[in-house]
C-alpha cells in the first residue's frame, strides 16, 4: 500500500478527532504530505471517521490527481494542497469544526492572546479569513493568505485549519487552539479578557522556539 504509515495515521487521528469532539459526524478532514514524492494522504469525503480504514484514505498529488485509493477525496483537498504549497515545512494539515473555534469563526473574530498557549501557532493572534464556500479554490486562497506566517487560521462561518511538521503536532495545535478559544469565550461571558501585550507575547514566542525536547 502506498503511504501506508501516513494513511494509518490519518485514519487513527480521524477517530481521535471525532472522539475528542473537535468535529462531529463526517465534518472536518486531515492529511499528511510526503514532499519526496509530492503526494498527499487525505481523508475520504463524507465517511464517518470510525468507519474509515487506512485503505479508505486517498492518495493524491497536490492537483487532486488520484494516485491510489477507491474513495473520493475530501472536498477540502484544495485547502490542504494550498497549505503544503505555501508552507513547505508543513507535513500535516488538520481542519476541524470544533465548537469554540467555530464560534469565533461565526462571529468573524480572531482568537486573541488570552493565554500564552496561543504561541503554539507561531503567532499572538489567530486571524479569521473571510467567508468563502466550502471546498472552493477561493476558500483555499483566502485561508492561506489570511494565515500568513502563523500555523492556524479561522474560516468565517466554518471552522479552524492548522498545519504542523507532523500529524501529532498539527493535531495538538488544533486541540490547543480550541482550549484558547474556550478560555476567550468563557472570559468574555464574565467580563473583558486581559489580552497579553505584543511585548509579552514576543517573550513567549522566543521561549517557545526552544520549548520541549530537542529534535
Amino acid at each position: 500500500m502506498l503511504l501506508r504509515e501516513e494513511r494509518e495515521l490519518v485514519a487513527e487521528y480521524g477517530r481521535k478527532m471525532s472522539a475528542d469532539r473537535l468535529s462531529t459526524g463526517t465534518s472536518g478532514n486531515l492529511s499528511i504530505y510526503d514532499p519526496e514524492h509530492g503526494l498527499m494522504a487525505i481523508s475520504p469525503s463524507g465517511m464517518g471517521y470510525f468507519d474509515i480504514r487506512p485503505e479508505d484514505v486517498v492518495v493524491t498529488d497536490l492537483g487532486a490527481r488520484m494516485v491510489e485509493g477507491d474513495r473520493k477525496p475530501s472536498s477540502e483537498w484544495a485547502l490542504h494542497a494550498a497549505f503544503y504549497r505555501r508552507k513547505p515545512e508543513a507535513r500535516a494539515v488538520v481542519h476541524t469544526h470544533s465548537v469554540y473555534c467555530t464560534t469565533f469563526a461565526v462571529l468573524g473574530k480572531p482568537i486573541e492572546a488570552v493565554h500564552y498557549a496561543i504561541a503554539d501557532a507561531h503567532t499572538d493572534r489567530v486571524p479569521c479569513a473571510p467567508y468563502e464556500t466550502f471546498g472552493s479554490p477561493e476558500l483555499a486562497r483566502v485561508a492561506v493568505d489570511t494565515c500568513g506566517t502563523a500555523n492556524a487560521v479561522l474560516l468565517a462561518n466554518h471552522g479552524l485549519v492548522v498545519c504542523g511538521d507532523s500529524m501529532q503536532s498539527a493535531y495538538a495545535l488544533a486541540s490547543n487552539m480550541e482550549f484558547v478559544a474556550e478560555l476567550q469565550y468563557r472570559a468574555m461571558c464574565v467580563g473583558k479578557p486581559n489580552i497579553l501585550s505584543g511585548a509579552q507575547m514576543e517573550e513567549v514566542l522566543e521561549k517557545f522556539r526552544t520549548y520541549g525536547q530537542p529534535k
